[in-house]
């Protein structure tokens, strides 16, 4: 073992099985002296392929890799087609009928803000609350592709996913314009749509303060859009 001991780790954030982690961040309590290169290369010598470590530098004790994040960033990659596409199997989500992006993007505007998320928050979510706070989403196409990005400053389980579900519910003519503000005000989990798959979801950025200095991580959404 590269660290001579087990070690416990503190992610920035946990993800859900089947969503995929291209700038998850770590932070452990080095029991031994290594250098940034020897823990790079060592750990990933001893990791699964796919699974990667990008970075390693020395924290303060002040850093924590969860409670020291100020924002994170989700991408949600929808194929748009009307045949399930094959090779990008379990790395993007699927809508067989046709998107309407803007629509979805002019819905996406009443999520912003601090605001009560309950409507968009799984029964097993364990936060004490459902306050959070959306600092940008914007929804796009990229030829097949339709692509929803948000950022906010946490998350609730399931939440990316359940405001996927029901910008899609819109953005396929299944609701009307509007029903996420009815959504947000009825905060009524019931009430929404069903949790998008969780093949399309992608952690592409956790933000910190600049005082900590945190090398740039490749976030790989370039991969799908």
């Amino acid at each position: 073992m590269v660290a001579d001991e087990k070690v416990r780790v503190h992610c920035a954030g946990r993800t859900d099985t089947g969503v995929h982690g291209f700038a998850q961040i770590v932070h452990f309590d080095a029991p031994a002296a290594r250098s940034a290169k020897s823990w790079i290369l060592g750990t990933n010598a001893n990791l699964p392929a796919d699974i990667r470590v990008h970075w390693a530098v020395v924290v303060p004790d002040t850093f924590h890799a969860r409670f020291s994040a100020i924002a994170r960033r989700y991408r949600y990659v929808i194929a748009n087609t009307a045949v399930r596409p094959a090779l990008l199997g379990g790395r993007v989500s699927w809508a067989r009928r046709p998107l309407d992006e803007g629509l979805m993007q002019a819905e996406a505007g009443n999520l912003l803000g601090e605001r009560d998320f309950s409507a968009f928050r799984a029964a097993a979510c364990q936060s004490t609350t459902p306050m959070r706070n959306v600092h940008a989403i914007e929804v796009s196409r990229r030829g097949v592709l339709v692509l929803i990005d948000i950022k906010a400053n946490a998350f609730l389980h399931h939440m990316v996913r359940n405001i996927a579900g029901a910008l899609m519910a819109v953005g396929d003519g299944r609701q009307p314009p509007g029903w996420l503000s009815q959504l947000m005000a009825g905060r009524d989990r019931t009430a929404a749509a069903d949790t998008a798959p969780p093949d399309g979801l992608y952690l592409v950025e956790v933000e910190y303060p600049a005082q900590f200095e945190l090398p740039a991580t490749p976030h790989g959404s370039w991969l799908l859009g």
